[in-house]
């Protein structure tokens, strides 16, 4: 009866010592992705371009003439 309870407690352990584990490595994946998701949307944040930027690149790329650079300008400076 003796060793019937030594297995049955060692079968236990190494069960909770896979679930411990299984958890520390799923919580640090988490720790890590939620890191590179705020790192992400901060960098997407330093590239964005402000609308007159925009409105200059177009111009200089000949899509929009100088009447139309000169009324968009100054509709996104009002």
């Amino acid at each position: 009866m003796q060793n019937m309870t030594h297995i049955a407690w060692c079968g236990l352990g190494f069960g909770w010592i896979f679930i411990i584990l299984l958890f520390w490595i799923l919580l640090i994946l988490g720790i890590i992705f939620l890191i590179r998701r705020l790192l992400t949307s901060v960098h997407k944040g330093e590239t964005r371009k402000t609308a007159l930027e925009i409105l200059k690149e177009r111009y200089a790329r000949g899509e929009i003439d100088k009447k139309e650079f000169d009324e968009k300008k100054h509709d996104i400076q009002e």
